[in-house]
Parts: C-alpha cells; structure tokens; sequence
C-alpha cells in the first residue's frame, strides 16, 4: 500500500518542468466520473442546508494531503479574537475513536479520543472545539455549549450540508494543485474552477504560480520550541544551528517541516510517517541521545512516551489585518455588529 501511495504522490506531484508518467492517465475515466459525482453530490446537499444560528467560516482545501490549514485556521481564530468575537470551531476528529454523537473536546482529552487536530486546536486557541463526522450536527451542538459569534470548520469545504458564510482554501506553495486533475488521476477533490467561488484564496509558501489574482501569499512562520512533557516554551535558539536533531513527522506533508527546520540551520535526519500516525515509544527511541523534534500536532500524541527534552516547533501564520477584515466582512461579521 505505500509503494503505492508513493507512486501516487509522484505521478500528482510531478517536479517542476517534468511531465508526469503516462500510465495515470489511464485513471482519467474514473476521475470524470468522480468529477461528476462530486457536482451532483454538491448540489444535492446545499439543496439540504438547514440554518445556523451564527456565521461558519470554513478553512478548506481542494487537494488531499497537508496545506497547512489547520495552523491557518488557529491564526484567524486568534485574529477574531483580538477583535472581540467568540470563537467556536468544529472537526471531523479524524484520527479519533470517537464516532458517536458530536463531542466537545477538554484540553485532558487524548488524541486517541477526539483527533490530533482538534485536541491540538482545543489547546492552541482556548476556543470550544466540537468533533463529529456531520459538520452540521458538530455545528449545533457547538452552539447549544457555548456562546459564539462565528464557527470556523476545520476542512468541510466539501462538507455542502454545512451552511458557511465564507470560505477559505490553503494551498500549498510547493506543491501547488499538482497536475491538476481530480482523483484518482490527481490530488484533487474539485475542480481547479472552484478557486473563483472561494472568499479567499492563501498560498503557503513562496510560489511563482498564480492561483487566483488576489490570492494571498503567507508562509508558516517559527515561533519557539516547545517542551512535548510539559508544554514549555523555551526560544528557538535552544537548538543552535548546526544541530543534529531526529525528526519526525505525521503529517500530511513531513517535507515541509524538514524543510522549516533545515532553514533554522539544524542538521535533519528524517524520519516520516504518515498522516494521524499514531506513535509508540518504538517510533521515538533512537537510542543515540540526539534531540527528537516533531510538530505540535505530533506532540499531543507523544506526551508521556517521548524521550526527555523532546521538542515540538511552534508556529505562527502571518495574516494580514486587512485581509482579516475582508474576510469577516464577507461573513457579515466586521464592522463588529453593535449589540
């Protein structure tokens, strides 16, 4: 199975310049048809929205894999905040045991129970996070718990029974919508046309394709190390560069933070795994005394069985005020509505 997810990644992924193989185009009938079901499949559910009680701000993407919507996600959550609107957030809670009734996570939940995703949201923000599979109910329950102005969804772009006031898409910089076709020929889960639908459009990472004209170009930003036993913050020269750290990653694109952290200077022995992976004690013992370093997603799920002086990096994603305010704007939420 992972040989042939790897093919896969290359064959969607191809590198700049380069045509990628042949043989998946012979996947393009099944794409067509995936293509067809996803339009028809859109139009039934907003046929079946039923109405929320406040606006839902959803912070998606169009292909499968890591974008970085999440940390985005946790960046406008801080920025409606500063602006004196509570915040809810819903997730699916993949990755979690959870599969009944919508959930409203503790920060003592595990990732076990509710989702790496979310428990690190629930941690991150303050805010209330609500997990289940139907965005909808996820929504309502959210609502019946806490008092909030807006509701950001963690993905559901094509969750079309959620009702949204705005919509966000992440796209990665490097990796772009890849060859541009839907699955299983490509990575994506719609069309490239529904960039023209969206609110907002953000790259992360620099690129030298232009998505849409007004797209906005932002890039993960480190912050400070973080102590996975304890959660202390310790500055990020803590590592001087010339480091040699193992680090591992279950994302959904582990490239992308070995790369953060070759360009804080440290010397990377790599060590990937997939998306939610769930770790054990095995995963994190080296044996060699070299610092293990991970992302704060990882890091929920590695307290208690990581090394000593493990550390996960904190990041931050630059949003401009501006665009911020936009973005409310279309939600109907800034200009704070006077009481």
């Amino acid at each position: 199975m992972r040989m042939l997810t790897d093919a896969l990644l290359r064959a969607w992924y191809p590198s700049p310049g380069v045509h990628g193989p042949a043989w998946v185009a012979v996947l393009r009938p099944l794409s067509l048809l995936f293509q067809q079901f996803a339009s028809w499949r859109r139009r039934t559910l907003c046929q079946r929205q039923q109405p929320l009680p406040v606006p839902v701000i959803v912070v998606g993407n169009l292909a499968v894999g890591g974008t970085g919507k999440t940390p985005l996600l946790a960046a406008l959550a801080a920025a409606c905040t500063a602006r004196g609107l509570k915040v809810g957030i819903i997730s699916r809670g993949y990755g979690g045991t959870h599969a009944g009734s919508p959930r409203c996570v503790q920060v003592d939940d595990t990732a076990a129970q509710v989702g790496d995703e979310p428990l690190w949201l629930a941690r991150r923000t303050g805010c209330p996070v609500v997990v289940g599979r139907q965005r909808h109910a996820a929504a309502v329950t959210l609502c019946d718990h806490a008092a909030v102005d807006v509701i950001l969804s963690d993905d559901g772009l094509q969750h079309y029974a959620l009702p949204r006031a705005a919509e966000v898409v992440v796209i990665d910089g490097q990796r772009g919508l890849g060859n541009g076709r839907c699955l299983p020929e490509g990575p994506l889960r719609e069309p490239p046309s529904r960039l023209a639908e969206v609110d907002l459009v953000v790259v992360n990472g620099d690129t030298a394709t232009s998505f849409r004209a007004d797209q906005l170009v932002t890039r993960l930003q480190p912050e400070a190390w973080v102590r996975v036993s304890d959660d202390a913050c310790l500055p990020l020269d803590h590592l001087p560069a010339g480091s040699r750290v193992r680090a591992v990653a279950g994302i959904g694109n582990p490239a992308r933070f070995f790369a953060t952290l070759r360009a804080l200077g440290l010397e990377v022995i790599e060590h990937p795994f997939p998306d939610h992976h769930r770790f054990t004690a095995a995963d994190l013992a080296f044996g060699d005394g070299l610092p293990v370093v991970m992302t704060e997603k990882d890091a929920v799920k590695c307290r208690g069985i990581a090394p000593a002086q493990s550390l996960a990096l904190r990041v931050t994603m630059p949003l401009p005020d501006s665009r911020v305010d936009s973005l409310l704007a279309a939600a109907h939420l800034y200009p704070r509505r006077q009481p």
